[in-house]
């Protein structure tokens, strides 16, 4: 794994902090410092999960390059919350590209400062799940293709959540939202559709691939300072609880995204060349249900009746997932 994971333990809890550590093994959230790339005073709702993804990424970008840095955001949720005409709440060069170019501007921007032998500075591009999995996947496949000097990072929320909560090609199987209602033999979003995009960049071969949460900071900081490290296409897929779409409280915004990879269903790992290079193992494994329980887009699976079809086929991809990449700690107790 990029970083070496920091473990606190205090009797009943799973709290984490930074007191006992070295000055030089806090997180960049804890130095007060920090680029603060995206400050007070944007839009976004209470428990946000991307606004902190986005600015969890954008400091640890800013860190690992000496503020050398400039940023092509995609239209959507990110884009319309921080920027709302004429204000700004971001604090480094940033560049609004359409819904679905944002990989193609980012790779002119790159092809640009090369051209002027500005190698020093790097280039980030970020987008929803909508701009990364749906609207902008051609750009991107053409980005990692050429293996453009970018990282790419995709805030998934797995929906389309500005514009009423839409289903993408990221939202999970019987997740309700406005487009698939909780109705029928097989409420929400259907089984078998949608796209794993962070396989799907891993099958373009390209330099690193990695995917994170925002309930796991250090993970998340360390995952960015070692993709700054490399040049080439490097991609990013993080994590972002949304409590409007997916009916969760705003203060289980990290709870949830806690959840989603302790049951499962959300495995963290790296990837370089096509190949894991390493995992985030269950250090306590929650139940799918624990997690599902949270979210009043899954409430149609528990009332006015327990769907336990339905259940048993969302257990089984978490089980899947598990398997696949080796997520238990200790498999044999498992």
């Amino acid at each position: 794994m990029s970083g070496q994971p920091v473990f606190f333990y205090q009797v009943g809890t799973f709290a984490v902090g930074n007191r006992l550590l070295d000055p030089a093994m806090r997180s960049g959230q804890a130095d007060p410092d920090r680029a603060n790339a995206l400050t007070s005073g944007h839009r976004a709702c209470q428990g946000c999960g991307e606004a902190l993804g986005a600015r969890y990424v954008l400091d640890a970008a800013m860190r690992a390059t000496g503020g050398r840095l400039v940023v092509v955001n995609a239209t959507g949720c990110l884009e319309v919350f921080s920027t709302p005409y004429p204000e700004t709440s971001w604090r480094v060069p940033w560049l609004h590209s359409l819904f679905g170019n944002a990989p193609a501007v980012a790779a002119g921007a790159a092809a640009a400062l090369r051209a002027q032998g500005r190698d020093e500075i790097r280039v980030l591009a970020q987008a929803g799940d909508g701009g990364t999995v749906d609207i902008g996947l051609g750009c991107l496949s053409g980005m990692f293709e050429r293996n453009d000097d970018v990282l790419f990072v995709c805030y998934d929320n797995e929906a389309y959540m500005n514009t009423g909560v839409q289903r993408s090609g990221a939202t999970p199987p019987a997740a309700r939202t406005a487009t698939t209602p909780a109705v029928g033999d097989r409420p929400g979003n259907r089984f078998g559709q949608g796209k794993d995009l962070p396989a799907i960049a891993m099958a373009h071969g390209i330099p690193y691939v990695a995917t994170a949460t925002v309930a796991d900071l250090r993970d998340l900081e360390a995952k960015v300072a070692h993709a700054m490290t490399l040049h080439g296409a490097r991609y990013l897929h993080v994590l972002v609880p949304c409590p409007l779409g997916w009916g969760s409280a705003s203060c289980d915004t990290i709870r949830v995204a806690r959840l989603a990879t302790e049951s499962g269903l959300f495995p963290v790992f790296e990837a370089e060349h096509g190949a894991v290079t390493g995992v985030r193992r269950i250090r306590r494994r929650a139940s799918v249900e624990e997690y599902l329980r949270l979210q009043g887009r899954y409430r149609h699976l528990f009332e006015p009746t327990r769907r336990d079809d339905v259940l048993d086929a969302i257990n089984a991809i978490a089980e899947h997932n598990i398997h696949r990449y080796g997520l238990l700690a200790h498999p044999e107790v498992a």
